[in-house]
């Protein structure tokens, strides 16, 4: 049996989704877009509430804390470079949007707009914010969820199959893989 050594953690948990977060900066009337791999579930049912991790530093941060809203956007691989460059400007000076060539859509509980090339989006209000290290935890509830009619099966269920999602592991974009 091979041995084992220590290393550093970093993002020791994996995989995790690669989401796009749309926030709103009411004062420049304008959508931004964080990327983020901190994006999960919390409690499943009722209600459903959603966690996303931010680095107080990032504009995104600012925004989410004064409109306590976020709408959380499951990219397609297709959309691999979008879900990079967002995560690689700031939305202080950068319209996110007219960069990526992504589609605002409006939400129907909250002001950050959705993102149309998304199979799925969900609307969420935030119901507590918590530090946690460098970070900040919102926990959303999610209010309401979309999703691409050809994602869907014949019962309304998801299938995963039709989502062509990725997730953030190791510092490197995967797709879903198969069944097991």
């Amino acid at each position: 049996m091979p041995g084992k050594r220590q290393i550093r953690p970093e993002r020791p948990v994996y995989p995790t989704p690669a989401a796009l977060i749309t926030t709103m900066d009411e004062a420049a009337g304008r959508p931004n877009i964080i990327s983020l791999g901190e994006v999960f579930n919390i409690s499943i049912s009722d209600p459903v509430i959603l966690g996303i991790a931010v680095r107080k530093e990032r504009w995104s941060h600012r925004l989410i804390s004064q409109t306590r809203e976020f709408v959380v956007n499951l990219p397609t691989c297709r959309l691999a470079a979008q879900v990079w460059t967002c995560g690689s400007c700031s939305g202080r000076d950068t319209d996110k949007f007219a960069r990526t060539g992504l589609t605002p859509l409006p939400a129907t509980r909250v002001r950050p707009p959705l993102i149309a090339e998304c199979p799925v989006n969900i609307e969420c209000r935030v119901t507590a914010i918590q530090e946690v290290g460098d970070h900040d935890l919102f926990l959303g509830e999610a209010l309401v969820e979309h999703v691409d009619e050809a994602a869907l099966d014949a019962d309304g269920r998801i299938r995963v199959d039709r989502l062509d999602g990725f997730a953030l592991m190791c510092g490197q974009f995967r797709a879903f893989g198969r069944r097991l």
